[in-house]
């Protein structure tokens, strides 16, 4: 019995010591009690490769009302990845006053350089809360701007050129989030409730980017398409509805998340996922096959310090790289030969000619636009001859921009807004107005039913720019 009262305590030791251990593991994510008198707290739980996680997620629900209008940007760069608006119905103005277009609502916003994106009249954009330190997601209306609901979860993050800087991706059903520290959260796009979440540092090794996340998730087939780029996985597809893993990519090159986001291609009648990771040492880019996640070809051409631009499709078969801090750019094209895929290299633009430091380009009826190094809008043939630039009397800094129905919107870093002709004719400027007091209006752009949506670091607006 001697025996038996020394081992009690000593076993109770040692089991309080393993959970003290256990309960200041690291982790983004502040885990918090539920909290009467919220409007709507949501607790639940979230399976996450074998061990649950809780996530306190506060609902909030506001009196702003969907718009009845028409029109959408559903993701990042749009409906078909390209950052380009076509819609006949709506006319778009070729001219402003000298106070510019019409500001229809402004809204004050966290911190940050995160795009909007639209459906249904509601506008849905990542926020950062600092106040009450929380990631929230807000759904707003077309309208006015007003808040319909916020989903917010708590999360310590510290100023580093901004907080939130990632697009959404949302459809009918489904709106799917990658917050700064990496956390991935699905939610249902009409009411917010809470459906699933992620911690990819915690359950994949992903490293956060210098300068927190800045991959856009994109969801196809009701599945939401994700590179942890972690210890064992570089690519993963997710079910929408019951969070779970649908297949996953090894990351058999140890390749680390990027700022860059994925963009699928059609090649040969087959979908697939490109995407552009690791850095300078160890970096490549890799095609995945959409359906099961198997590598179709990658490549170590194309590695950059750090790579934020996206891959820029090109016609049928070729693709365009860029980046800053002196890469340049780079065409390659993917020939099938026997049922393997390889890739060539057509040709290296160096910096000066062409490279990209922020914002991925356009191609845009066979020419590519985009801002280069010496902050000069340009446009390039597909073979990588300049064909024109804006001059240095017209420089862009590092900001954002987008076409629609043939006209080029592109914003300095200073919130001065230019429209601009999209042909390869020439740079042919219609007008220009400040339309935002900055700084760093880098921000992706967004647009729909003839409203266009602008940001700088802490101030969103909407801008009427139809006749």
């Amino acid at each position: 019995m001697k025996y038996l009262a020394l081992i009690i305590p000593v076993t109770l030791v040692g089991v309080a010591f393993i959970l003290v251990i256990w309960w200041y593991q690291p982790s983004d994510l502040d885990l918090q009690q539920r909290i009467p008198g919220t409007d709507r707290p949501v607790q639940t739980e979230a399976v996450i490769t074998g061990y649950p996680i809780e996530v306190q997620g506060i609902f909030e629900k506001y009196d702003g009302v969907p718009a009845d209008l028409t029109g959408s940007w559903p993701r990042f760069r749009g409906s078909l990845f390209d950052n380009i608006y076509t819609d006949p119905a709506v006319n778009l103005t070729h001219q402003w006053p000298a106070e510019g277009p019409p500001v229809l609502w402004e809204i004050d916003v966290g911190e940050g350089h995160a795009g909007a994106v639209i459906l249904d009249g509601k506008v849905y954009v990542l926020d950062y809360d600092r106040p009450n330190g929380r990631d929230s997601l807000r759904c707003l209306s077309l309208a006015d701007g007003r808040d319909i609901w916020r989903y917010s979860y708590p999360v310590k993050i510290k100023r580093n050129h901004g907080m939130s800087r990632t697009v959404p991706a949302v459809t009918d059903k489904y709106i799917v989030i990658l917050g700064p520290k990496c956390h991935v959260t699905c939610l249902d796009s009409q009411t917010g409730r809470f459906l699933w979440a992620f911690d990819l540092v915690r359950q994949y090794g992903t490293k956060e980017p210098l300068w927190y996340a800045g991959q856009c998730p994109i969801i196809e087939n009701d599945r939401a398409i994700i590179a942890p780029a972690g210890k064992d996985v570089l690519m993963t597809a997710i079910d929408c509805a019951t969070g779970k893993i649908v297949w996953e990519t090894p990351n058999t090159n140890a390749w680390k998340m990027t700022h860059s986001s994925i963009i699928p291609m059609d090649f040969n009648s087959r979908r697939m996922y490109i995407y552009c990771g690791g850095d300078k040492v160890n970096g490549g880019v890799v095609g995945v096959w959409a359906d099961d996640g198997t590598i179709l070809w990658q490549t170590t051409e194309w590695k950059i310090s750090t790579t934020v631009p996206s891959p820029l499709v090109v016609g049928p078969d070729r693709i365009f790289f860029s980046g800053g801090y002196n890469a340049g750019s780079m065409m390659v094209q993917l020939i099938e030969k026997a049922g393997q895929i390889e890739v060539k290299t057509l040709y290296h633009l160096e910096p000066e000619i062409f490279g990209a430091a922020q914002h991925t380009p356009i191609f845009y009826q066979s020419h590519i636009y985009g801002i280069r190094p010496d902050e000069q809008f340009v446009c390039l043939d597909p073979d990588g001859n300049v064909l024109w630039t804006s001059g240095s009397d017209h420089k862009f800094g590092i900001g954002p921009f987008i076409i629609a129905n043939g006209l080029i919107y592109a914003m300095d870093d200073h919130g001065l807004l230019r429209m601009i002709q999209a042909s390869p004719t020439g740079y042919n400027q219609l007008a220009e107005a400040q339309v935002l007091p900055g700084p760093d209006s880098w921000g992706p752009m967004t647009i729909a039913h003839g409203r266009l949506i602008l940001r700088d670091l802490n101030k969103m607006i909407c801008l009427d720019i139809t006749k």
